[in-house]
């Protein structure tokens, strides 16, 4: 187990390759309901009661991204927040995807 709540997102440079499928699927089994597609991103679907505890999720997911420089792509909705993850400088999926995952999934508890 890599532990990734304890781990910090570090910036990737281009000429990284992204995570194996092997890897992708070992970061899988540390989180729970995150499914990645066709290796390139990583998503989840969060329930709320209502709008207002949505956004202050969201909210909360900003910090974190800000203090991990990186960022994903955050749907708001009433009673909904979808969450993708990405590495967009390497084309696919990186640690710092599934630490970020992590973390958010630590937000919701």
């Amino acid at each position: 187990m890599s532990d990734l709540l304890s781990k910090k997102c570090i910036p990737c440079e281009g000429g990284t390759f992204p995570l194996s499928q092997e890897k992708i699927e070992g970061y899988l089994q540390e989180l729970s309901g995150w499914k990645a597609k066709s290796n390139k991103n990583l998503s989840k679907e969060f329930s709320f009661l209502n709008f207002k505890t949505a956004l202050v999720f969201v909210n909360q997911i900003g910090e974190v991204a800000e203090r991990e420089g990186h960022h994903p792509d955050i749907a708001l909705s009433w009673g909904k927040v979808g969450v993708t993850l990405s590495t967009h400088a390497i084309g696919g999926l990186s640690e710092n995807d599934f630490i970020l995952a992590a973390k958010i999934d630590a937000i919701k508890q």
